[in-house]
């Protein structure tokens, strides 16, 4: 329950700090004296998009916080899914606006963000405003009201975990035909194109290889010549390394017994005597091998340009992304093969979850033709006492084609309040007042089942007067004993009568503008309010005592 309210810089409110008892409290005031914009401000707590015009002129943010008594609510599971610090008994909601657009919303002091706030918010209060009344035209505020009679969340929730499950299933299904057919239409290309990379008959390693060997044959003539000069200069008959090596390895030994150093020289000259050998027969083979073989070459450069012109098509760079191409095209021609198979498998699927749709929705259907019989009957018992000794209320239910979120079902409020008139449509043919006296019987059903914390009322009396507004106060009454908080902004002194606590919303003109204040009232305070909303401007005698008289202060 709505424990105190802090506003701060919103508005025309300046500071607004008041506490709010349980049960059934009313809150009155002139049009324009503010309680809008105290509405507006409990709007921000439930998470609704928040305003810069609305931060007070000059202020640099505004601060809506309200306190909540949860204790008998079982919220604690929100806070551990939410990883929010818990309080068994007190919840605090806080949203703050600065200047510059930015908003930031607080949890008992753990930043939040305004999707938690607002699924916290509408567990703890429900604001009905005028504007509400338009939704009995809508078909899915007419089906929610069904379910919450019907209490079949958790068959509501096995519903739609299936549909959703069933929806998932059809997209896939679609969009793999979709697949499908583009890759039936592309089927003749990928095979073209599988064929020449297989044609080709790549291998990962070649283009470097066949790069190297490319150039070795293109200079065949001058390779020979070097490597035949090179060979000969190390080992021939005449003034070659290996000869001018040996002349000085057997100088140095002819002195290596008196000279040290020369021991050493030798030897290292010996290792280089033998490397050169090797050198020498390595380069004499490889020159022997070396030829100038002109269809080789031309076969080089003929596998060399393929290699090239496919890579230049593919619009790649190297033979390996060439292979992993051509084994990309190898599967998508065999998903090709395999789509009847797996659209088949898909559509057997499709078809199983469709049965096992209907079937739970067709559990969702009984349970609300069970709660639409309920509603019937309890909307008469409600709406008799208000003014309608003739009313009848029907909900009927249709069945749609296919099924959507919300199961198979339609339904439509069907109303007349007059002997032997047609049953319609609620919203077409109920008037203003008797739309407020649905809307109210409405709430007070939900209310009952539906742990609802506090529930705000904004001028649901619209339309209505004297001892109808009485019965519909009595309503709101009977709704506060039911460890809930009613909250009614009203503009008719029987509903005003019957609050526990009555607040007054006023404006008052300083030397820096306007401000809108709240405050309770105590009795004689009451007397005269009431006593201005019977008789207007003018204070009559009558009036007061009228007012004693709906006070029940007169006994």
């Amino acid at each position: 329950m709505l424990q105190s309210l802090y506003i701060q810089n919103y508005a025309l409110i300046d500071r607004l700090d008041i506490s709010f008892e349980p049960g059934f409290s009313v809150i009155t005031g002139e049009t324009g004296a503010g309680k809008s914009i105290i509405l507006g401000a409990i709007g921000l707590l439930l998470g609704q998009r928040a305003d810069v015009r609305s931060i007070k002129n000059g202020a640099s943010k505004c601060i809506v916080e309200a306190k909540f008594h949860i204790a008998t609510y079982g919220l604690g599971q929100f806070f551990a899914d939410n990883d929010i610090e818990f309080d068994p008994e007190e919840c605090i909601l806080r949203r703050e606006v600065s200047a510059n657009g930015k908003s930031r919303a607080f949890i008992n002091d753990t930043p939040a963000s305004l999707a938690q706030m607002k699924v916290l918010g509408e567990k703890l209060i429900d604001v009905h405003s005028q504007h509400q009344n338009l939704l009995l035209n809508k078909e899915g505020f007419q089906l929610n009201i069904l379910d919450i009679l019907a209490q079949d969340e958790k068959e509501t929730g096995s519903y739609r975990k299936i549909y959703d499950e069933y929806r998932q299933v059809c997209r896939e299904l679609e969009d793999f035909i979709a697949q499908a057919e583009k890759s039936r239409q592309d089927e003749d290309y990928i095979r073209f194109q599988l064929e020449q990379l297989d044609e080709a008959d790549l291998k990962a390693d070649e283009q470097a290889s066949l790069e190297q060997e490319s150039e070795t044959l293109s200079h065949a003539e001058d390779i020979k010549a070097a490597l035949y000069r090179s060979q000969q200069l190390i080992d021939s008959e005449d003034g070659c390394a290996l000869s001018l090596a040996k002349e000085c390895i057997q100088a140095l030994q002819s002195v290596s017994q008196v000279y040290p150093s020369a021991k050493e020289w030798t030897e290292r000259l010996d290792s280089c005597y033998i490397e050169l050998k090797d050198i020498a027969r390595e380069i004499a083979d490889a020159e022997e091998k070396v030829e100038f073989n002109p269809s080789r070459l031309d076969y080089v450069n003929e596998r060399l340009n393929l290699i090239y012109s496919l890579q230049q098509k593919h619009h790649v760079k190297t033979v390996e992304e060439l292979i992993a191409l051509a084994d990309d095209y190898r599967k998508r021609l065999d998903a090709i093969v395999s789509f009847d198979e797996h659209i088949a498998r898909l559509n057997q699927k499709k078809d199983s979850l469709y049965q096992e749709v209907i079937r739970q929705a067709q559990i969702l259907t009984g349970l609300r033709a069970r709660s639409a019989r309920q509603i019937e009957e309890q909307m008469r018992t409600l709406l008799v006492p208000l003014g309608m000794p003739n009313v009848r209320f029907a909900v009927e239910m249709g069945q749609r084609k296919e099924p959507d979120n919300n199961g198979m079902d339609t339904v439509t409020f069907l109303f007349s309040a007059n002997k032997n008139g047609m049953l319609q449509n609620v919203a077409s043919v109920a008037s203003g007042g008797e739309i407020a006296r649905v809307m109210l019987s409405l709430k007070a059903m939900i209310a009952g089942a539906v742990k609802l914390p506090t529930i705000i009322f904004d001028e649901i009396d619209t339309g209505v007067s004297g001892s109808i507004a009485e019965k519909m106060a009595l309503i709101m009454q009977d709704m506060g004993r039911q460890n809930r908080q009613v909250i009614s902004i009203t503009h008719l002194p029987q509903i005003a009568a019957r609050g526990i606590a009555h607040y007054k919303v006023y404006k008052e003109d300083t030397e820096t503008g306007t401000n809108s204040h709240i405050r309770r009232l105590g009795n004689e305070e009451r007397v005269q309010e009431i006593a201005h909303m019977l008789s207007g401007a003018t204070m009559t005698d009558a009036a007061i005592q009228n007012a004693r008289a709906l006070l029940g202060f007169d006994k």
